[in-house]
């Protein structure tokens, strides 16, 4: 694949996104969870976005390898091309890889050879058995190529802060925020909580296999950080999500008045049914319109000033439980939060 634009297209309207051909830089050992891979190369000098990366998601080509261990090269596919993704989907599957979604942990795009970090959670079963890119990111070293699908910072949709598809975080005029996930959340969160302003208060939440895995995360924000392990380095391990149900329970409590009304009542309207073994759970919402703001003013906070945002990610039915609990439960408008499954125990994305 290549970042660079064909001929025949080179004065057309520029694409969203591009395939960038890059080399792994670094490896390090985060964590006993956590492995951090650094990529480099002279075409991400297109790669990005206008303002901070927050919760941006690229997509991985994870090759496949032949006999002899080695990468099986794909086609030169170029984004320009209509029907790029369909034509890589109709090759076998042996052949083509897998791709796979995660996050711009942080950039380096400035510097003369632009570098990305993207934070891989290591998990393999009891056996050893992990999925394409944990097996991928194990192996990984310095001089490994990768192809990475990502935002061309020349098109429109990345040139306007805030447009781009592939960054959930829109908190609009929100003061105080809730941010809480499990290990596959920890790379956007922490990106998020780094580049929020000092005048943010709120809680960040991040349920991780063991206490080995806690990181340090600076934020200018007022918003208090809690690392959860659910004990896997001691022999038990707590249920998948049930630290972070609690401690976001904690945070943000049934309004007093619901109980006043009787077991049967609730704040808010129960969300739609999403059955997360066959759908995606991806509920997120675009930046609050005028009526809400208005909606939600304090008079003890800046006129406009929005009191509330959520943004939730992590395995699947654990965020369907938590977007019960904040909508039907708390009563927190939709609006005001975004949930992501960003995985379902058991099945592998695709």
């Amino acid at each position: 694949m290549s970042a660079h634009p064909t001929q025949a297209t080179a004065s057309a309207v520029e694409p969203m996104t591009l395939a960038f051909d890059v080399t792994v830089s670094a490896v390090q050992e985060l964590s006993p969870n956590f492995r951090r891979i650094t990529f480099g190369g002279y075409s991400l000098r297109k790669f990005g976005v206008a303002g901070d990366t927050l919760d941006l998601r690229v997509k991985l080509m994870i090759p496949s390898m032949d006999a002899a261990g080695q990468p099986i090269p794909l086609p030169e596919f170029t984004m320009e091309e209509a029907g790029w993704y369909k034509e890589w989907l109709a090759m076998d599957p042996a052949v083509r890889g897998s791709m796979r979604t995660y996050t711009v942990r942080s950039e380096r795009l400035d510097a003369v050879y632009p570098e990305i970090d993207i934070d891989f959670v290591m998990h393999f079963d009891d056996s050893g058995h992990g999925g394409p890119a944990a097996n991928w990111a194990l192996a990984a070293k310095p001089g490994d190529t990768l192809t990475i699908i990502g935002p061309n910072n020349r098109a429109a949709q990345c040139t306007t802060a805030g447009a781009y598809g592939g960054i959930e975080w829109r908190p609009g005029l929100a003061q105080r925020v809730l941010l809480a996930g499990d290990e596959t959340a920890v790379p956007a969160i922490s990106a998020i909580l780094e580049s929020l302003p000092a005048d943010i208060t709120g809680h960040a939440f991040l349920e991780v296999p063991s206490a080995a895995d806690f990181q340090e995360i600076s934020t200018p924000a007022n918003v208090e950080i809690t690392w959860l392990a659910r004990g896997a380095s001691i022999g038990r391990s707590r249920p998948h999500g049930e630290l972070l149900k609690a401690a976001v329970a904690k945070a943000v409590p049934v309004p007093g008045w619901v109980g006043l009304k009787g077991a049967e009542t609730a704040a808010g309207p129960e969300p739609e049914e999403v059955n997360v073994d066959q759908d995606i759970l991806w509920e997120t919402p675009q930046r609050l319109d005028a009526a809400a703001i208005e909606a939600t003013k304090n008079p003890t906070l800046p006129a406009g000033a929005l009191p509330f945002y959520a943004w939730i990610a992590g395995e699947a039915f654990v965020i369907k439980e938590m977007r019960r609990y904040l909508v039907r439960d708390v009563g927190i408008d939709r609006k005001q939060v975004a949930f992501m499954g960003y995985w379902r125990r058991g099945k592998a994305e695709g």
